[in-house]
Order: structure tokens, then sequence, then C-alpha cells
């Protein structure tokens, strides 16, 4: 919810301040950045710490900050305060390998997916956000949001628990664990995450906005037909988990993308008026998505990009046993950078082309390049007849 927020506070600021769309993007995107830059380093001190300390001392930073964008007045103030709510995004990288180590590994897959059902905050916000900003003005959102934050610390706190089994040898260097960067495959890891979460994030930043754009929705509307997308975005998370323990991680990634292949394609159209000679005259149609099959694609693409993102780390999990803090921490990194650079890219396309669908064609290419690299590297080398004894290891 926090990390999301400027998702719908956003939009009474870009009146407020004046911002183009692609000054809007950076504003949204600034908590999405430092909260992947931070991943990393949060990943391997939950590994080295563990997961209780570093978890709560990541959330009790956010606190002040939260409650001070009440006070923020000018675009380099909101900016700012942008960087510090990142933090908040940075917990899955911590939140992941802690809950992770907890379990066998054949049910990794759920119990990471449980933890990451958390992106459904995203949704809880159009929800709660809205209805705050009509009733109380846009200055009661942070407000509010501070003080759930300052009850969430002290829950965790009190009710969490930590196990020395869990961290890595005291005397393992940070150099040590970033070992494991130098395989291909996290690079390709990366890759996927990219787009399941880069973009899970990018767009439920974006689609109120576009809602409001497109359709000329009031933002109430607005906020609630976007968590049409955010909501099983977050929630089937766990689902994904589960399926993956159960199909492989492979197989659960390689539809993924498809069906998201399939979605973005449709989703690129634009609003097209064009005009056909007929022997009767010119007839002029109209082809476009109307708000009720846009709202069903971007549902079908919440779930998938759920899937996605659990079964991405069932990769994790598979082949990065006692790294997986650092592993999640990179990876985890490049999914954020996705959600950071996209909403920006969005706003640089829609200022240079006018054309709002120009995000989902984006969206459409960098499927196409995880398609791709995954074929090479996992389909082709795969057995055709499907003998388990000749399949990829991370199916298993």
């Amino acid at each position: 919810m926090v990390w999301m927020m400027f998702a719908v506070v956003g939009i009474p600021l870009k009146q407020t301040l004046g911002l183009n769309a692609t000054e809007f993007g950076l504003l949204m995107a600034m908590p999405v950045l430092s909260g992947s830059l931070v991943r990393v380093p949060l990943g391997i001190w939950t590994d080295k710490y563990g997961g209780r300390i570093v978890m709560t001392a990541l959330l009790a930073a956010t606190v002040p900050a939260i409650w001070l964008m009440a006070y923020a007045t000018e675009y380099w103030h909101f900016l700012t305060i942008g960087l510090v709510l990142g933090l908040a995004g940075g917990s899955f990288s911590v939140g992941t390998p802690y809950v992770a180590r907890w379990f066998p590994k054949n049910r990794q897959g759920l119990a990471m997916g449980i933890f990451g059902a958390g992106n459904a905050g995203a949704a809880l916000n159009k929800f709660v956000a809205p209805a705050l900003l009509v009733a109380f003005g846009w200055t009661m959102v942070p407000k509010v949001y501070a003080a759930i934050m300052l009850g969430t610390v002290i829950v965790f706190w009190l009710f969490s628990h930590q196990d020395p089994a869990h961290l890595v040898p005291s005397n393992t260097k940070f150099t040590d664990q970033l070992k494991s960067l130098k395989d291909p495959r996290v690079l390709k890891y990366c890759q996927y995450y990219s787009i399941v979460f880069g973009g899970y994030v990018a767009l439920s930043l974006w689609m109120v906005q576009y809602y409001v754009g497109e359709y000329g929705l009031d933002i109430r509307v607005a906020a609630l037909l976007a968590a049409c997308f955010s909501l099983p975005g977050g929630v089937l998370r766990a689902v994904g988990g589960a399926m993956s323990d159960k199909y492989g991680a492979h197989s659960v990634t390689w539809w993924v993308m498809w069906v998201s292949w399939i979605c973005l394609f449709l989703l690129s159209y634009p609003q097209t008026d064009f005009t056909v000679m007929t022997v009767n005259g010119a007839a002029t149609f109209h082809l476009g998505l109307n708000v009720y099959a846009f709202t069903f694609l971007m549902f079908t693409l919440g779930i998938a990009f759920a899937f996605g993102k659990a079964s991405v780390f069932k990769y994790i999990a598979n082949d990065y046993p006692g790294n997986i803090g650092a592993i999640s921490g990179i990876v985890g990194l490049a999914g954020g950078m996705g959600g950071f650079i996209l909403p920006i890219l969005f706003g640089v396309l829609m200022d240079l082309t006018g054309v709002r669908s120009s995000a989902f064609m984006l969206m459409y290419g960098v499927v196409w390049v995880s398609l791709i690299w995954m074929y090479w590297t996992e389909v082709r080398k795969a057995s055709p007849m499907g003998d388990p004894s000749k399949t990829l290891s991370t199916q298993n």
C-alpha cells in the first residue's frame, strides 16, 4: 500500500503541481527506484542477521517519511520522500528468504507465494486511498498509512521469531555471497522478473490515470477497475507458488509468458477510426477495446503475472537453496528497476506519440525477449517426449 501510494495520490498532485506525463511517471517511479536498489544489500543482510531484525528496522524507517508527505509542497519534496517510501518495497527481499527457510523444499513455492500475496496491497491501496482522498483530501492518506505502518512494525516485532540455524556462517564475506551472480541463469531470472514483477508494479502505478484519461472515468471508478488487475496480481501469487511446487517453475513460467504475450498484443492496439471505400461510398469503422474488454484483459494479465512472480522465485529456491537472500535480492532489484523504468518510459512514449496504448506496446516487446530467451535456454534443451530423466533440473 505504501509503495504504491502515488498511484492514487499522484493524480491530484499532477494537477496541483502542473506535471506532464514524463514528470508524473518519474514521481510514481521514485519509490520503486529506491525499493529496487536496496534489495541486494537487504537480501544479504537477511542471510547474515536474520529477517526479524532487518524487517523491523526497515519498516520503522519509513514511518516518519510517510507522515511528512502530508506537509510537502514542492515537486522535489515528493521526489525525495518517494525515495524513502521505496524502502517499503525492499521488504520483499527480506521476507522471501526469511519465510522460505522455515519450510521444506517442496513447500517453499507456496510459502513464498503466500508472503508475496502482500502485493495485494497495491489493490487495497486503490480502495482505501480514493475513499480517504474524496472524504478528507489527499493529505489524509499519508497520515493514515503512517499509522498503519507503525502498527505493522509493532505487531511484527511482537509475534515474529528468529532461528539462528537459518543464518549463513558469520565468517561468510559479502563477496562470497555475490559470486553466484556470475551465473547466467541469474541474468535470465532477472529478465523474467523484470516483466512479471516490474510490469505489475508499473501498471499498478499507471492504470488509474490510464482509465481516467482513456475512458473519462471518475477517480474512484478508475481505481476500482484498476484493482481488477492489481488484486489478482497479488492475491493469486500463493496459487502460483503451489502450482510451481507441483508442475515446476519452468512449466508455469513458460505458460505465463505466452498468456502475457497474447494479452499485451491485444492491449497494444490503439483506439482507431478508419474509412473504407465501398460500392455505396465511404464507410467509417471504429476499432478499439471498450472499458469492459480492456478490464477483462487486464484481469487475465494480472493472474498471469501473479503466477509468474511465484514461479521465478521457485527457480531461485531450487537452484540456490543456500544463498536465497543474495540471489532473490539481485532478481528483486531487476524486477524493481523494471517497475522504476517502465512508468517513466510510459510517460515519455505518451508525450512523444500521444498514444496511451504505447505503454502496452513496450511491454509486449519485453515479453518477446523473455520468450525467445526462455526457448533457447530451456525449451529447446528439454526432452520432446517429456522423459523425466532428461528434463531440466529447474522443472523438478
